[in-house]
């Protein structure tokens, strides 16, 4: 890793062995040298530090798209690739790269159908499929968590949630794979074909599902989006299959490395689950400080929608900056020894779901889903310890784990 003072140029690849392993070493000298850079790698200038970061989350003279101020000829911007199509128009109509007033109006008539009650009812359900998981291999005193208990909860929770039969969760899990893996870094020609293909058979197979509820409405998300309404409008089929894909692809890939990395945290830190679990209060706080501490999502993006200065950044209409959440949730100037795990830090103003009009949608069921499985988890494996030091993925922006290896005690716990 290299700074330039004067220019506060970073030189740093994001797919280096040791910063894939440990992002924070690199974000406090980054942080304490340069809280607003360009970084070479990405082309366009981040933020690292807490306050900026925070802010700029909140800045309406920021926005997740440029295309409702600015022509592409006016950015300089060529026409999209046609190989992409089929992903660009799941990505068009989607909550999360929309700005106003598409975007108040589209977030009004998804809250109409997500309201916390939906999320709610889930609780019992989330309680029986970590139960039904852990009874699979609590007798085998160790394995590997990921597959085993943190991706099949979200999946199977957003299958439920949206109507979807979880027998489907396998094919809904390749889908948002291949979708995913467009945001990494240094993604390929493969990479693209790979989620376009799967963007071309999530949308049959979704508008396959709303057509049979238009037929026969159940009590479920997909026919609770179909029927959204708000002052006579609607939401269309092709909003409607995006913000579906948004919650299935969003909840997969942030909530599964929730999980996986706020247990390496815990663990990490040498603390007894099941102290950290003691009660509602403790869970709560505990699942925020999982949720600082390693963020499953550590750089966001935003268009600059007019000429700005940031810090030393003159950013033009239309250039990107980077808001590294990651870093801004271990900024020291805004948590007390950021890089110790506190599962009773108080005041935990992380960012790992965003803030302002993007802040995550999904973010109550992800908690809920958190606060209700890991209890279970931790009551029914005593013992829990690392089987093989946790390794992460090469999957920068992403940060989360290859595989998050326990052990317990033999048999777990009723």
């Amino acid at each position: 890793m290299r700074i330039d003072d004067s220019t506060l140029r970073l030189d740093l690849d994001p797919r280096d062995p040791a910063f894939v392993q440990d992002p924070y070493a690199a974000y406090h000298e980054i942080r304490a040298r340069a809280p607003v850079f360009f970084w070479e790698q990405y082309g366009f200038w981040c933020a690292a530090g807490h306050d900026v970061v925070s802010a700029l989350l909140r800045d309406r003279r920021f926005g997740r798209q440029i295309l409702h101020v600015a022509t592409r000829e006016e950015l300089g911007w060529p026409e999209p690739e046609a190989h992409l199509a089929p992903f660009l128009a799941v990505e068009r109509h989607s909550l999360l790269e929309l700005e106003p007033p598409q975007h108040t109006r589209l977030r009004t008539l998804v809250n109409r159908a997500f309201v916390s009650r939906q999320v709610e009812r889930l609780r019992p359900r989330i309680a029986a499929v970590a139960e039904a998981l852990i009874d699979g291999f609590a007798d085998e005193g160790e394995g590997d968590l990921l597959p085993a208990f943190c991706t099949p909860i979200p999946v199977v929770m957003i299958a439920e949630l949206l109507g979807v039969d979880p027998a489907m969760a396998p094919q809904l899990l390749d889908w948002s794979h291949r979708m995913v893996a467009m945001y990494q870094f240094r993604r390929d020609r493969a990479v693209e074909d790979a989620a376009a293909a799967a963007s071309t058979e999530f949308v049959a197979f979704l508008r396959g599902e709303l057509g049979e509820r238009r037929a026969r409405p159940r009590d479920d998300l997909l026919s609770h989006l179909a029927a959204a309404s708000a002052e006579g409008d609607r939401l269309s089929e092709d909003e409607t299959v995006s913000t579906c894909i948004l919650l299935l692809n969003a909840g997969h890939e942030a909530t599964v490395h929730a999980f996986a990395n706020g247990m390496a945290s815990l663990l990490g830190a040498g603390i007894d689950p099941a102290d950290a679990f003691a009660d509602a209060a403790a869970t709560e706080s505990c699942v925020e400080e999982m949720l600082r501490h390693d963020a499953p999502l550590h750089l966001f993006t935003r268009y600059a929608l007019e000429d700005i200065d940031v810090r030393a950044a003159s950013l033009r209409k239309g250039e990107r900056i980077g808001l590294l959440l990651g870093a801004a949730n271990r900024d020291p100037a805004r948590f007390a020894m950021p890089d110790r795990f506190d599962q009773r830090r108080s005041d935990n103003a992380h960012v790992s779901f965003g803030a302002g009009i993007h802040f995550c949608i999904g973010a109550p069921l992800a908690r809920l889903e958190m606060q209700v499985a890991l209890p279970i988890l931790a009551r029914r494996l005593p013992g829990l310890a690392f089987a093989r030091p946790p390794v992460y993925r090469d999957t920068y922006h992403f940060h989360g784990l290859e595989e998050l290896r326990l052990r317990w005690e033999r048999g777990g716990a009723g």
